[in-house]
Formats: C-alpha cells, structure tokens, sequence
C-alpha cells in the first residue's frame, strides 16, 4: 500500500511517496520516492501579494507531473498541503480551482496552527522524555512555527510570519521579530532547561554541516561556529565552494538567524534533529484517517 504527500511550500513543492507498513496491527512508513522542485513561490506572494503568471504555470506543471507519477506508483491516497506563500497570494484559490482542472488534484491552503499540527502528526512527541520541556522549532520558507511540550502534549504554539524566503525579499518586519521574543519569553519562562527539536530542510543541513554524530543534539554554540563559517562564504561561494544547491545556499543564512535566535531568547542551549518534515506528518495522518481506529 503506497500514500503520498504534497507540501507546497514557499521555497520548494515537495511529493513523498511512501510504503506502508504493517506490523502487528502498529502501522508505520518508508519513504519510497521524494521529489523536490525547487519553485520559490514565497517570492511573488510576499512582495506582490500574487503568484506570477510564469509561477502559476510552473506549479500547475508540476502539480501534473505529479498526479501522473502516483498514478504510476499505483498511490492509494494522498494529501496535498499549500502553506505561507499560498496563504498571502490574493490568486492562491483561484491556483487551487485550476489544480483542480488541470492537474486533477485536490488541494487545500492550510493555515499557520494546523500546518503546525500537520508536522506534529510526524509524533515526535511519542519519542521524548516525558519528565523534560521542549521547544519545538519549525522554519520555513514563509513562517516559524513553535511550539512548547511539556510532559508530551503541547501546551502553547503560534505561527509566525517570519521565514527564510520572506526574509531575503526584506518582507519580514521588526513588528514580527519582537512579537516572536515577546512570545517566547512569556511562554517559556517557567521552563527550566528547555530543549529544542528542530525541523525543516535548513535545520537538516546545517545539522549535516556539523558532522555531528546522527542522534546526538546540536549545541547552540556550534550551529553558531556553522553558521559563522557559511557566513564567510560569498553566495557563490557557498554553491560552487560547499555544494550547497543554489535554492538552499542562500535560504540557509536567514534560516540560522531565526533558529540562532529562538534558542538564545528561550534559553535553549542544545537541538535535537529529527529529520522529518510537512510530508512525513501528512503521511501520519492519512494512515490514521485510514488505518487506525
């Protein structure tokens, strides 16, 4: 049995096919497939209000490329979110009616707190100490989603406007940057020793960019040391020199500042990497509209 996932985001479109799994009665996934196009909607929605022509006509292309590659791979269900850059576009519906049409998919433009409870979905909270707090950190192209847990369950969460690609467009105020501290200090300020967890592709690579040990956390001083060594790369630099891809070696700087930031206003000393994302929590969910009772 194969479920797909589709996370139209502000930097990049995403499409997991994933295998799903039985075992006694427990019901888990690997990932077969992911594709990522990289077609940075986030620019247009943020500084135009509207996703261009050009871009509206690269998303439904890709939208249908990937209908016909899970009708191939034989997808028995599947989910397909929008989020941030989706959001703000005055066109954003009107590019979901011709999805519909044209790419013969449905798909729904989420809001910032149930695009948090999708990622949630992915149940890193099954894997934590129960007895320990934590600051759950999600950035992306067009907002940062956070989240506190204590004792498994989430107990504040807000979604900010705050993202990689809509700070490299200088679409970020500093409005949203103190109501972000204002937010968190508030919210964390009777939580000793809080730990992050961060997700989303530049967390996941400056994580690599650490080589650190897998399942060992970050500390805040060296995503700092990476953050600073990326920093002294030029953009070129930092795909021709590092290898980074184009579409991440900028995003990545900003992406750092956010989570730099998060940490040292929540007194979070050290980061804990999951590598899951949007996809691996909208595959969660179809398997429990599907297969759980």
């Amino acid at each position: 049995m194969r479920y797909a996932a589709i996370d139209i985001g502000s930097n990049a479109v995403r499409l997991l096919i994933a295998d799903i799994i039985e075992n006694e009665k427990e019901y888990t996934f690997k990932k077969n497939t992911l594709i990522r196009v990289p077609l940075r909607l986030g620019d247009d929605a943020f500084l135009d209000k509207n996703i261009s022509p050009k871009k509206a006509n690269d998303l439904v292309k890709t939208m249908t490329a990937f209908k016909h590659l899970m009708d191939v791979y034989k997808v028995e269900d599947y989910m397909a979110c929008a989020t941030s850059a989706m959001r703000e576009a005055e066109n954003g519906e009107e590019l979901v009616k011709r999805i519909k049409e044209e790419a013969d998919l449905e798909l729904e433009i989420v809001e910032g707190q149930k695009e948090a409870n999708i990622i949630y979905s992915t149940h890193i909270e099954e894997t934590l100490d129960k007895k320990k707090n934590y600051l759950y950190i999600d950035v992306g192209g067009g907002s940062t989603e956070l989240s506190i847990f204590t004792e498994g369950k989430v107990v504040a969460s807000r979604s900010f406007r705050l993202g990689t690609v809509r700070i490299l467009d200088n679409a970020d105020t500093e409005e949203t940057w103190d109501e972000m501290k204002e937010w968190i200090k508030l919210h964390t300020k009777k939580y000793r020793n809080l730990i992050g967890i961060g997700t989303g592709g530049n967390i996941n690579k400056l994580f690599k960019l650490s080589e650190e040990k897998d399942n060992q956390p970050l500390s805040i001083a060296k995503l700092k040391s990476v953050y600073q060594y990326l920093s002294s790369f030029s953009l070129k630099e930092r795909i021709n020199i590092l290898g980074l891809n184009q579409d991440r070696a900028d995003v990545i700087i900003p992406a750092s500042e956010i989570y730099l930031t998060v940490m040292k206003c929540a007194g979070v000393k050290e980061i804990h990497v999951p590598r899951v994302g949007m996809a691996d929590g909208i595959i969660n969910l179809l398997i429990e509209k599907n297969l759980t009772k």
